[in-house]
């Protein structure tokens, strides 16, 4: 009974400074984000080198249609993986360990509690994914200008929204991932299905009838990312629309867990 009266007492801010405690002192947290700009600043600096070998064998059409900012924004293909390990990590190191069980005890309002992690883990993915989209940014275009091909700036039309929209694309991911891991409480079945949403499903997408086409407008890695670029896509002329439409498929999914995590025991 007092447990429950003090919990009640405890603010919401309150609750979201003993959820950064917590994953402040994982070291997996530490790790997680290092490999995000060890990798994918390194990833951007090896494909801004080939890109002189690139425009010389580009045909007219490819030329025309080159884009130097959505180049060095294509890191976050694999950016928004680490991006999802993060957020999946965020639930289910709780579960693993069994720590959930005792953060219920202390704090039984689970609509608390799950808000803070979100909160928590889309401020640390929407921060780092920003550092990395202009660090990728501004890496890449002193070496391609170096090779000789198209480069943009910043000022540019299109370039800071485009570099603006990857931070916020990778936090959606975040989300989805936080999701996925309360709704599956384990980590490798939240990451395998984190996989299938952002790399088989777009790999396979032309298999899928033409009446899902819609769905893919709002695809993450297909027209969720179409926003990362300066170049008009015919295939996603509404590119925020379409990242958009993402991040309300994304709070469907945030939906549905908080639903699952105030049912659930545990």
């Amino acid at each position: 009974m007092s447990t429950t009266v003090t919990a009640t007492r405890v603010g919401f801010g309150r609750t979201l400074h003993a959820e950064w405690i917590k994953l402040r002192s994982l070291r997996s947290t530490w790790y997680t984000i290092a490999c995000l700009f060890a990798v994918g600043l390194g990833i951007t600096a090896l494909s801004s080198n080939s890109a002189g070998q690139a425009w010389e064998t580009a045909t007219e059409a490819d030329r025309l249609a080159w884009d130097p900012t959505g180049r060095s924004l294509t890191v976050y293909i694999v950016a928004q993986l680490i991006v999802g390990v993060l957020g999946i990590l965020v639930v289910t190191s709780e579960y693993a360990t069994g720590l959930m069980g005792t953060t219920l005890t202390a704090m039984p309002r689970r609509t608390r509690v799950l808000a803070a992690k979100v909160v928590l883990a889309t401020v640390i993915a929407v921060v780092a994914g920003e550092i990395l989209m202009f660090g990728s940014f501004l890496i890449s275009q002193p070496l391609m200008d170096r090779q000789g091909v198209p480069t943009a700036e910043l000022g540019d039309p299109g370039v800071l929204p485009a570099v603006v929209a990857g931070g916020l694309y990778l936090g959606a991911i975040a989300l989805l991932a936080i999701g996925l891991g309360v709704i599956m409480r384990a980590t490798a079945g939240a990451l395998a299905t984190l996989v299938g949403i952002v790399f088989l499903v777009p790999a396979v997408a032309g298999i899928f009838p033409s009446w899902m086409e819609g769905l893919f407008q709002f695809w993450p890695t297909l027209g969720g990312s179409a926003a990362l670029t300066t170049v008009p896509d015919p295939d996603f002329p509404h590119p925020w629309l379409n990242l958009a439409g993402m991040c309300v498929g994304v709070a469907a999914v945030l939906v549905a867990a908080f639903v699952a995590f105030r049912r659930r025991d545990v």
